[in-house]
């Protein structure tokens, strides 16, 4: 498009591009001095640089100046670049969505993040997307738009919300990018567009080659709509004079080094330097453009011209089918001295060429952080646009009661990963509840128990689709209607769209109950993704299952060892092991109540996702129908919920030794033989079976913090000395890394041999893997003695 084509296209939408401009030189000021003031005006007693990213920031001014000030709806949902942090909180004051004390208080506790956070910013009501985790922001929006499809269908539709990810071109180079945009479950998403801040520059260099020629036939492949936003207006009318067609192709046909290097140059410098190489027919097109002017008109890139931005928004926009991706040109640094230049990525302007740029835009100190003057253009469009984009309260939590328990027969021996698909087959039945519960997997849904759920459910899709399958045992019926969203084989993208379904009531007004499934093991893969998800406040359930080397014919590749440690390391996830059906049918109802926000399900004030670790392993139930009766249901619940109860309390031996043998999972059975051997050798041996060690180890932390904060000795927290009354050495069993459970003899004061898997696992029989890595009864027996040894 032409200059006289768009400036009559921002003409016809009432659009003033003067005062745009004005805007975005503005959000520009504000953007940098945000960075400098962090770094230099305020102390720094550790001497650690702050930092803040002026250049990458500068790239993208002009693209989200015409978002904000001429394009986005309030019910529009963006992703914006990490680096691009202050220039979005530039553009919230100016809106007056931020307070100006803010301002100065760019990654400092309390203030304004170093990345765009939907939890910690002080502006955090207009974050839709947490970034920072490179990629996976700029996914977000995508997996955002099928969980918005998927409320559409299910619930009618709301309001209609473009879905927009700002990202780096650098961030092109995550595979996770790749699988977002590949995998079914996010086709055909018209409300989607990606800009892309083809900055060709990363962290550390220029980029030799550029590769849009492959990402636009990556993104082709994938079925999107591709924008170029290449040159600016006044290159655009010169490419219409005569040898405009030879100026253009060497633009095209530079190296990218020797291109970017003409934004360092003097004035003078410029001319030998583009000319360098170029056919002679180059060199007489410009002949006759001052030196003055030279620069200016062969650095003139799509992406800091507004007309030009405004211009392929709206070309998305009337792409309906499938999802949009603009590159736009743009310049890293751009407006500042340091534009261009190959070191830029954690450059800080001087504080002299700060004041030159202050005087440049006509500020002074005085002045420098003063918004618009309500009276101006620039202040009546502010105004008007903040009025535009505002959004209606977030809903709250859907308020529907979930019973305690499906109270699940467990007459034989069944497995956790059995009883969890029984349980949410059962749940599924509650009509009150049954409209918000959505199930996801990548590829194995049917191996990890959801083909009852899926069988009274079905399998969600846009539209209708013929079952062709003549399977009895699982009805694979796709519709709108379904309540089963399937994956590709993509442990990233499961996490990504969970994330999204657990935000749905904050980003599509319809807050849902969303559960996943995964091979344990593969719960690594997904991690990034994972972590972005609870760092984001998203609130879901995940299943990892079949989990350990209890998984023994399946080999190493396929037993998870660390995944235990992930989940009580992880913060905003609360990770639940059970070794007995009644057991996880109280855990997962709770889980479920939580999020769903009807009454009080549970006993400690954990948050967020609910991390489930089963196994296929099926063990007798006997044990624990009979800690049942000895303690009845109300107290037992409620200590299962806690994070421990005491399976199997000793007989009274008089003056014999003690010793509390602590588990989760599949393996209570071997601990139990090794406590009817510790006692027929005259030791009583109590067996802890822990739900979640989780729950007890935030317990004991937040007792410990209460002491050192307050001067006091901390005391044990009531779960713990529930499950452990006595002071008496402990041994810990788990098909998992063995520290998981090892600070147990920290909390409890005592002696700890902690038994675990250490070692990548093998294939073979549960009896020979239990071998190999100490966890048959003879060794917990040995383990036990060794603990008594150090009391």
């Amino acid at each position: 498009m032409h200059r006289s084509d768009t400036d009559h296209a921002a003409s016809a939408l009432g659009i003033d591009l003067s005062v745009l401009e004005a805007v975005q030189r503005r959000v520009l000021w504000l953007a940098t001095r945000i960075v400098d003031s962090a770094n230099h005006d305020r102390p720094n007693a550790d001497g650690i640089k702050v930092g803040g990213h002026q250049a990458s920031s500068a790239s993208l001014v002009s693209a989200m100046t015409a978002l904000w000030f001429a394009h986005l709806d309030g019910p529009d949902r963006i992703s914006v670049k990490p680096h691009a942090s202050p220039v979005f909180h530039a553009i919230q004051y100016l809106l007056g969505n931020l307070d100006r004390s803010y301002l100065t208080t760019l990654r400092a506790k309390g203030g304004l993040q170093s990345y765009p956070s939907r939890t910690k910013d002080p502006d955090r009501e207009w974050v839709d997307f947490s970034t920072g985790s490179v990629g996976l922001g700029a996914a977000a929006p995508l997996f955002g738009a099928a969980a918005r499809r998927y409320v559409d269908a299910h619930f009618g539709a709301r309001p209609a919300s473009r879905f927009v990810a700002l990202l780096g071109d650098a961030e092109l180079d995550e595979g996770n990018i790749w699988e977002a945009i590949a995998d079914p479950a996010t086709q055909g998403l018209g409300n989607v567009m990606w800009l892309v801040d083809f900055n060709r520059q990363s962290l550390d260099r220029v980029v030799p080659g550029v590769r849009i020629d492959q990402w636009r036939g990556q993104f082709e492949a994938a079925g999107w709509h591709v924008v170029e936003v290449k040159y600016g207006r006044r290159l655009q009318a010169a490419f219409d004079r005569p040898g405009g067609a030879a100026l253009r192709a060497w633009l095209d046909a530079m190296p990218n080094e020797q291109y970017q290097a003409l934004f360092g140059l003097a004035d003078a410098d410029v001319r030998a330097h583009f000319l360098d190489g170029a056919p002679a027919d180059v060199a007489a097109t410009v002949a006759d453009v001052p030196d003055a002017e030279l620069h200016t008109l062969v650095t003139d890139l799509g992406g800091h011209d507004i007309a030009a931005l405004l211009d392929a928004y709206r070309r998305c926009d009337a792409v309906t089918d499938r999802p949009s991706v603009v590159f736009a040109y743009t310049v890293k640094g751009w407006g500042l001295p340091l534009a261009g230049n190959p070191r830029n990525h954690s450059a800080l302007l001087t504080t002299d060429q700060v004041a030159a740029l202050r005087a440049e835009f006509g500020l002074s100190e005085r002045t420098e952080w003063d918004r618009f003057d309500a009276a101006t253009p620039e202040g009546i469009l502010a105004g008007q646009r903040r009025e535009h984009l505002a959004r209606p309260p977030r809903p709250g939590p859907l308020g529907v009661p979930v019973a305690s328990s499906t109270n699940q027969r467990m007459g034989k021996p069944v497995s956790t990963q059995e009883t969890f698909g029984r349980v949410l087959v059962d749940l599924s039945r509650d009509p009150a509840l049954a409209p918000y519960l959505v199930t996801t997997a990548p590829d194995v849904a049917t191996s990890t128990n959801l083909a009852g759920f899926i069988n009274r459910t079905g399998v969600f899709s846009p539209t209708e689709r013929r079952a062709w399958s003549g399977d009895g045992a699982l009805k694979w019926i796709e519709g709108p209607g379904g309540q089963h969203i399937e994956l590709g084989i993509s442990e990233m993208n499961l996490f990504l769209l969970l994330e999204q379904l657990g935000l749905a009531g904050d980003l599509s007004g319809q807050p849902l109950i969303p559960i996943g499934t995964v091979y344990d093991p593969f719960v690594c893969r997904g991690l990034d993704a994972f972590i972005h998800a609870v760092y984001s406040g998203s609130r879901f359930i995940v299943a990892g299952t079949p989990s350990g080397v209890t998984l023994a014919p399946e080999g190493g590749a396929h037993q998870s060892t660390i995944t235990a440690s992930i989940g009580l390391e992880l913060p905003g996830t609360t990770l639940i092991e059970p070794a007995y059906g009644s057991a996880l049918d109280w855990l997962l109802c709770d889980a479920v109540g939580r999020i769903a926000g009807g009454p009080d399900h549970g006993v400690e004030p954990d948050n967020g996702a609910y991390y489930f670790r089963l196994t296929t392993r099926p063990i007798d139930q006997a044990p624990f129908e009979a800690a049942r009766t000895r303690l009845g249901d109300a107290v037992l619940r409620r200590q299962v919920l806690a994070g421990g109860y005491r399976l199997l309390e000793a007989p009274d031996l008089p003056g014999a030794p003690s010793v509390y043998l602590a588990a989760s999972g599949a393996v209570l059975p071997e601990v139990l033989t090794a406590a009817h051997e510790l006692r027929d050798e005259g030791i009583a041996a109590h067996v802890v079976d822990i739900t979640s060690a989780d729950r007890l180890y935030a317990a004991w932390q937040r007792t410990l913090r209460q002491g050192v904060r307050t001067a006091t000795t901390p005391s044990a927290p009531g779960a713990l000395r529930t499950a452990f009354p006595y002071r008496a050495p402990v041994v810990t069993v788990h098909d998992s890394s063995s520290h998981t459970l090892a600070w147990l003899g920290s909390a409890l004061g005592v002696p700890c041999v902690p038994l675990g898997v250490d070692q990548f696992g093998q294939t073979g029989r549960i009896e020979d893997l239990y071998e190999l890595h100490d966890l048959l009864p003879g060794s917990i027996v040995n383990a036990a003695l060794a603990a008594l040894s150090l009391a």
